[in-house]
């Protein structure tokens, strides 16, 4: 059985994954985690992979609510994921 998710790439997260503002992805049950999208992200966005792999460099938003640094949220089908990478300002 198989997840699929909405993940959005914001800033300098959808630059490292080559331009893309979103993909449909499928996870396995047994990787339907924040934790295992992370991984899978990882693998399938090699320029995003350092990025992705730092919870303290990419924070995600499980259906608009943020994932606290550490926090492993399961998935289920219809979530929608973004990657916000920190902003910085003036």
């Amino acid at each position: 059985m198989t997840v699929t998710i909405q993940v959005l790439f914001f800033a300098s997260a959808r630059e490292a994954a080559g331009d893309v503002s979103s993909t449909s992805m499928e996870l396995a049950e047994e990787e339907a985690t924040t934790d295992g999208l992370r991984k899978k992200l990882a693998q399938l966005y090699p320029g995003l992979a350092s990025m992705v792999e730092d919870e303290d460099n990419l924070t995600l938003a499980l259906n608009e609510e943020y994932v606290t640094s550490g926090e492993v949220l399961p998935l289920k089908n219809g979530d929608t994921v973004a990657l916000i990478p920190p902003i910085s300002g003036g």
